[in-house]
């Protein structure tokens, strides 16, 4: 039996939540369990429902989607959050993924694509628009002096970089999914990094990845 990724749609325009809804609803590993029309009521929503994945935009009345993304990643560490926005601008790129969104992606995104993004943020695996991604490494810092890596933590930041989940980087460097966790932990604590999508821009800025391959889909 195949388990439904759980999704919340926040956005304050009706009429772009029912059409992610409609398209949404179509895929049978996709279910649209609530809708949200401002950053507050999308925090609300998250922690009612619990859904895998907050479909986020980022300019809505009130708490905007930056704000609520950092509130539901600190409060609800299993949710991940997939910024949707017609927005490209530095900041609004920097600052959604710097509150933690795994991705970032535009409205023009084709249907089919967003489905399968949303499976892949679900994981945990980064998500971003090539024009995000490319500005994104422009602005990320490397750290000044950052505590150095094993050479198995390198191995798992390129691994996770290029969008393997924690499973597959196991299966690839055959070692348990648990350890693979760990090894995350551990970069993420050496860089001063606060998430997944923050170490693959990391990885990129250092030359271990092409940004080619940071924005690939699944």
């Amino acid at each position: 039996m195949t388990v439904s990724v759980r999704v919340l749609i926040a956005d304050d325009h009706a009429v772009v939540r029912q059409g992610l809804r409609m398209f949404l609803r179509l895929d049978p590993e996709l279910e649209v369990v609530g809708e949200a029309v401002n950053g507050a009521e999308a925090i609300s929503l998250a922690h009612q429902l619990t859904p895998d994945v907050v479909l986020m935009d980022l300019l809505m009345p009130g708490t905007d989607g930056i704000t609520a993304t950092q509130r539901i990643r600190r409060e609800l560490p299993d949710t991940e959050v997939l910024a949707l926005t017609s927005v490209l601008e530095d900041a609004s790129v920097v600052g959604a993924v710097q509150a933690g969104a795994v991705g970032y992606l535009l409205k023009d995104t084709q249907a089919e694509q967003l489905c399968i993004a949303i499976k892949a943020a679900a994981r945990g695996q980064v998500q971003l628009a090539p024009e995000a991604a490319a500005r994104l490494v422009r602005e990320v810092r490397a750290p000044e002096s950052p505590e150095a890596l094993t050479g198995r933590e390198t191995e798992v930041l390129r691994a996770l970089a290029t969008g393997l989940t924690n499973r597959q980087i196991g299966r690839a460097l055959s070692i348990g999914e648990r350890t693979v966790k760990t090894h995350v932990s551990h970069v993420l604590v050496k860089l001063g990094l606060q998430s997944r999508t923050q170490a693959a821009l990391y990885a990129v800025r250092v030359g271990l990845v092409a940004e080619d391959e940071l924005s690939k889909r699944p």
